[in-house]
């Protein structure tokens, strides 16, 4: 069972994810700000590279959403997954990490690496503005792909709820499911049994 399916049944596992990636997404634009600080030209674009690398797997590793994970799915809920990601356009949830997918990411926010890249040649003020602008950025682009992980899994747990998975799925029904289902039950007894 993988991490996925586990977080489409929580909305409190769901939102500790979100948080964990978000601290993940923050010290990643501090050392972006803090590379941007150094006055040498072209190693700020080149470290913002190199995070994101790390960065872009781990926030998919927390949803369960890398290759890999996505591979050990069914193949009813691997096509879900699937079907939700080019729904949502999410370019770089459930694939490989590669550099130039990290560069068509940062062309994204282009504006911002180009004024980062213009505010270097002011000298110390320069430098600041550069940090907050790579801070800036390297957040943009975090943020958008956990709100584009959260979509993922989120419509995963719709789709489940409104197809429920069969025995041979893998999918075991969360604890509110078998509560629901078990108070439903209850009442279709109930309102079987005859008055006395």
């Amino acid at each position: 069972m993988t991490a996925l399916v586990r977080l489409a049944r929580s909305r409190a596992e769901l939102d500790a994810a979100v948080a964990r990636c978000r601290r993940m997404v923050t010290r990643r634009a501090l050392a972006s700000a803090g590379v941007a600080l150094v006055p040498a030209p072209g190693i700020d674009v080149a470290a913002d590279v190199a995070l994101l690398t790390e960065l872009i797997p781990a926030i998919n590793r927390e949803f369960g959403l890398t290759p890999d994970q996505i591979e050990t799915l069914n193949p009813r809920v691997k096509a879900l997954v699937y079907k939700a990601i080019v729904a949502f356009g999410a370019a770089m949830v459930g694939r490989l990490i590669t550099r130039e997918l990290i560069a068509q990411a940062l062309l994204k926010v282009g504006v911002r690496v180009t004024a980062k890249t213009a505010a270097r040649l002011v000298p110390v003020a320069g430098q600041a503005v550069a940090a907050g602008l790579s801070f800036g950025a390297m957040r943009l682009v975090g943020e958008s792909h956990i709100r584009d992980c959260r979509r993922v899994v989120d419509s995963l747990a719709v789709a489940v709820a409104d197809d429920p998975p069969s025995p041979g799925d893998g999918l075991r029904p969360g604890a509110a499911q078998r509560l629901r289902s078990a108070a439903a039950a209850t009442a279709a007894r109930l309102r079987r049994r005859p008055r006395e």
